[in-house]
């Protein structure tokens, strides 16, 4: 679906918005255009001169902040798929500066759902983070109110060809911010600093991440959050695989942050549907199209009453060995043991 089409991406230049375009470019060379939207322009100086408008003729970079409404209007114009990844993101950030996360994730998200109804948008899709379930830190209500905005969109789009939906994942690995590049540079002093022995994490690589948001687009109905199956990691096995011969050191929770992440409550179990490789959450108020046709056509099935997505709960383990595995494959291609 793909070919033909002109794409924009928010947050173009940050860690999934830079593997995204490299995908889409090397999977669908025949998209019309594709739109590098972000407001930092060394990052996007830096990226132009990784992916090249004279060997990408696609190619387009945008400085704007999907705070600005009528820049974003005027970078979606003649555009047909739109995927929201701008955000801020840092927990600690977002406490400090709350009403800075507020303007970027919620009143940024309203803006983007207002431009693509007004530029004639056919595909939006959102992401979203497993803090936004049940949060307990700003980025995480933010990222809640911003899924609800989203759903919520497929009820007043009218008549339009035009869908929204989200795709909520968990931490992203060798992302920044992720706990993988700081045990790399820590375990040069010898000592892995350790939040707490308990905490658990869902874990997805970029590239994982990049196939939902391909299959969201290709499958989404309107208004649903698709939550992939994926495995959990325990942070000492994170601190093992990378550094087995220093030593730990407890530093404390965090102010936001939880021992176990959730991306499907308990309330969320209410309205979500299981699939062989995923979950959708369905809106609380009745979709505008056929669940019972939905169900027929991707085979799924109504999650069970008191059904819970939780880190810590969690049927799938990474181990050891997995996780080495995965650090060399996705994040640190020179990755040994020291």
């Amino acid at each position: 679906m793909m070919n033909g089409k002109s794409i924009l991406v928010t947050g173009g230049t940050g860690s999934f918005g830079k593997k995204f375009v490299e995908t889409i470019l090397l999977k669908y060379p025949e998209i019309t255009r594709l739109v590098v939207y972000s407001r930092d322009e060394l990052k996007q100086f830096d990226m132009s001169n990784e992916f090249p408008a004279k060997k990408y003729h696609q190619i387009r970079y945008f400085i704007g902040d999907v705070r600005d409404k009528e820049r974003l209007q005027r970078a979606l114009e003649g555009i047909d798929i739109v995927v929201h990844a701008a955000a801020l993101k840092q927990v600690p950030a977002c406490e400090y500066n709350p009403f800075e996360a507020v303007k970027t994730n919620i009143l940024g998200a309203e803006n983007v759902i207002e431009a693509a109804i007004a530029c004639g948008i056919k595909r939006v899709v959102a992401l979203s983070t497993d803090k936004a379930a049940a949060p307990i830190n700003l980025y995480g209500a933010t990222k809640l109110c911003s899924d609800k905005l989203f759903v919520a969109a497929e009820n007043f789009r009218g008549k339009r060809d035009l869908h929204f939906s989200v795709v909520r994942y968990g931490n992203v690995m060798g992302s920044r911010g992720s706990v993988i590049p700081l045990f790399l540079k820590k375990r040069q002093d010898g000592v892995i600093p350790i939040t707490d022995e308990r905490m658990t994490r869902f874990n997805i690589t970029l590239d994982d991440g990049i196939k939902l948001v391909l299959f969201a687009l290709q499958n989404m109905w309107g208004g649903e959050i698709f939550v992939p199956k994926i495995p959990s990691y325990r942070i000492t096995d994170i601190a093992a695989a990378i550094a087995p011969n220093c030593r730990t050191e407890i530093t404390g929770i965090r102010p936001g942050e939880k021992l176990h992440e959730e991306m499907i409550t308990e309330t969320d179990a209410l309205n979500a549907i299981e699939f062989k490789d995923y979950f959708v959450i369905l809106p609380s108020y009745p979709p505008s199209w056929d669940v019972k046709e939905y169900l027929r056509i991707f085979k799924g099935k109504p999650c069970e009453f008191g059904f819970k997505y939780n880190s810590g709960t969690n049927a799938d383990w990474l181990t050891v060995e997995q996780i080495r595995t995965l650090i060399k494959q996705h994040v640190d291609k020179g990755f040994t043991i020291i």
